[in-house]
C-alpha cells in the first residue's frame, strides 16, 4: 500500500502514522461497523472528481441505520471530508475508503461505546489485476455460501459480513483461482466475493436477484449504460450451469471496476475472451468515470484545486 499524508478522523485530520485506535476498539473484536469503497478519477479534460460520492455515502449512512449505529456526522459532512480527503493528499486519482467503527470503553456484545469515522484515500490500481481486466479472470465456486438474509443485513455494507467474502477468496486463490463464485443458502448464485455478476445470452444481459447480495453502485451504474444502450438487463435467479454455457460473463465492483469471467470450475465461458458486449460496457464505463459522457456528469464530483 502507498501511504498518503493525512487521514481524516472523528472530523479533524492526522498524519497517516498517527491513525491509531486502541488494542480493545469494539469493532476489532466483534465486527460491527460498516464502511464505503469510493474511487475518484483523473477526468479527461484535467481535474479530478470523485465517482459517485452521493450514492456512495448514502449507503454508508443507510448501513450504519441499518445495523443500529448512530451515525455522528450527517451525509454532507462525510461529503464533505472525502472531498478534502483528496485535496489535502494531493490525489489525483485514489481509492477512499470511510470507516464507521465502534471505539473502545466497554465490552462485551451490547456494550454502547462511542461511534467513529475515519477517512483514509490511497492510489490503487485494478483489484483483480491489470491482466484479469483485459484478458478475464477464472472463478472457481465456493464452498462457503453467501449468508442468508436472515442471518446478517445484506443490504449494509458492513465489516463483519466480509468474513465470509475472505474465506471463500482465500478457498479459491490457494486453488489457483483469481476470485470466488458465492452461492446463496438455495444453491442459486449470489455474487463474487466482492462484486456483483452479469450473465449474458444471447444477448440479454441477467443478474442475480438481489436478495443475497450487496446492491452494488458500480452494478447499478453498468445496468443504466447496458439500458442506454439498448440491451435488455434482467434480474433473477442464476444457476451455476447458467454461467458455464453463457456467452459472456462480466463482474462489477467499485475496486474491480468491470472485470471479464473467462472461465469458472474449469469450463469456458464462450470462447475463453471477453465478448463484444462485456468490451463496449468496459469502454462506457472508463468513458463515464472520466467525464467523457454528458449525461452523466451528475456522477462527478470535482475535486478543487
Amino acid at each position: 500500500m502507498q501511504k498518503s499524508g493525512w487521514i481524516w478522523m472523528d472530523g479533524r485530520f492526522v498524519p497517516w502514522d498517527d491513525a491509531n485506535v486502541h488494542v480493545l476498539t469494539h469493532t476489532l473484536h466483534y465486527g460491527l461497523g460498516v464502511f464505503e469503497g469510493i474511487r475518484c478519477y483523473r477526468l479527461t479534460g484535467g481535474g479530478s472528481a470523485i465517482f459517485r460520492l452521493a450514492e456512495h455515502d448514502r449507503r454508508l449512512v443507510e448501513s450504519a441505520h441499518v445495523l443500529g449505529i448512530e451515525m455522528p456526522f450527517s451525509r454532507a459532512e462525510i461529503d464533505a471530508a472525502c472531498i478534502e480527503t483528496v485535496r489535502r493528499n494531493g490525489l489525483e486519482e485514489c481509492y477512499l475508503r470511510p470507516l464507521v467503527f465502534l471505539g473502545d470503553g466497554k465490552m462485551g456484545l451490547a456494550a454502547e461505546n462511542p461511534v467513529r469515522v475515519a477517512i483514509a484515500a490511497w492510489p490503487w490500481g485494478a483489484y483483480l489485476g491489470e491482466e484479469g481486466v483485459r484478458l478475464g479472470v477464472r472463478a472457481k465456486t465456493s464452498s462457503f455460501w453467501r449468508f442468508h438474509s436472515n442471518t446478517f443485513m445484506p443490504r449494509a455494507k458492513s465489516v463483519g459480513n466480509y468474513l465470509n467474502s475472505i474465506l471463500a477468496s482465500r478457498e479459491v486463490q490457494r486453488a489457483g483461482y483469481d476470485e470466488a463464485i458465492l452461492l446463496d443458502t438455495e444453491g442459486f448464485v449470489a455474487e463474487g466475493s466482492g462484486e456483483n455478476l452479469f450473465v449474458i445470452r444471447d444477448g440479454v444481459v441477467s443478474t442475480p436477484e438481489p436478495y443475497a447480495a450487496l446492491s452494488g453502485i458500480t452494478a447499478a451504474t453498468v445496468t443504466t449504460l447496458l439500458r442506454e444502450r439498448g440491451h435488455e438487463v434482467r434480474s433473477g435467479r442464476i444457476t451455476r450451469d447458467d454461467i458455464y454455457i453463457a456467452d459472456e460473463v462480466f463482474m462489477t465492483g467499485t475496486a474491480a471496476e468491470v472485470v471479464p469471467v473467462r472461465e469458472l470450475d474449469d469450463r469456458r465461458i464462450g470462447d475463453g475472451r471477453p465478448g463484444p458486449i462485456t468490451c463496449t460496457i468496459q469502454k462506457v464505463y472508463a468513458q463515464a468515470i472520466r467525464g467523457e459522457l454528458p449525461e452523466h456528469r451528475d456522477w462527478l464530483t470535482p475535486i478543487p484545486a
